[in-house]
């Protein structure tokens, strides 16, 4: 599979950050960071001066040396291979989204999470492997990530489900802190909403490492806007992400894969993981 690229870029960072705070006038974020209203709009179109993104960071409450990573891109996540994962990173207008099948290697019963642009590469692996899909998990229900749910149900026979909060056709809905189970995989719900009103985050367990599958909460190196709050959007990632294990893959509804660890270590939305140990 070809290399995904980050979903965000240092700019993107900048504008969910200042979008969340409420800092979208320059001068309001120049005077705030200490700068000049050039230097933050050469900085918000694209222009690297790490000065100026130091500053920023200050005043965006993230990290300083992340996002000067980020604009340098000095980071990428180490690649994530276990048995019982495969992501599938499908376009959808002028951007990629991401599904995931995740199966118990001895059963070969599976779950799938999202349905990606279109389902067909994911069902097209699931016959190759002889994997039987027995369910459907959605992360939340923005239109990229529910684009081929009634093909998804209908070629599958599986049961869809979709947490409380959130609608979509087919899938029947489900209070958070409902377990689900495959084969020998056990998988917990949690509530981490922000980006969307009711967004799960599914923690799998019973492969050789944790898996959680996000969706649009935490991204490699950033984190979906927060549409709805993004105070709740950054609290519940701390609370319910951010709280398992460093070695928890993280699977994201776009970009590459990454982990717990990493993410504290160079994700610029939570610099308390960052500064250094006295």
């Amino acid at each position: 599979m070809a290399t995904i690229p980050l979903e965000d870029n240092f700019t993107d960072i900048i504008g969910k950050a200042r979008r969340g705070l409420k800092l979208t006038d320059d001068e309001q974020l120049a005077a705030r960071a200490g700068i000049s209203p050039a230097d933050v709009a050469k900085v918000t179109s694209g222009a690297v001066n790490e000065g100026a993104l130091r500053k920023l960071a200050g005043a965006l409450n993230v990290g300083e040396q992340a996002l000067v990573d980020s604009a340098n891109k000095k980071w990428y996540p180490l690649a994530q291979d276990i048995e019982g994962l495969r992501q599938f990173n499908t376009p959808y207008e002028d951007m990629t989204v991401n599904a995931y099948l995740l199966w118990d290697p001895k059963s070969r019963e599976a779950v799938v999470f999202d349905t990606g642009a279109t389902c067909k590469p994911l069902l097209d692996f699931a016959q190759t492997n002889k994997l039987a899909i027995k369910l459907i998990l959605l992360t939340h229900t923005h239109s990229d990530h529910i684009a081929d749910l009634q093909r998804l149900i209908a070629e599958t026979g599986a049961k869809a489900y979709v947490g409380q909060l959130e609608s979509a056709p087919g899938a029947e809905k489900f209070k958070e802190g409902r377990g689900f189970q495959v084969g020998a995989l056990e998988i917990e719900t949690r509530l981490t909403s922000g980006h969307s009103v009711g967004g799960i985050t599914y923690v799998v367990s019973g492969l050789e490492r944790p898996v959680a599958i996000v969706g649009d909460a935490i991204f490699a190196g950033s984190m979906g806007g927060g549409g709805i709050s993004y105070s709740d959007a950054l609290s519940n990632n701390r609370k319910r992400i951010f709280t398992l294990a460093d070695n928890t893959i993280l699977c994201p509804g776009h970009g590459p894969l990454t982990t717990v660890g990493e993410e504290k270590r160079h994700n610029p939305f939570y610099p308390e993981f960052q500064k250094p140990k006295p």
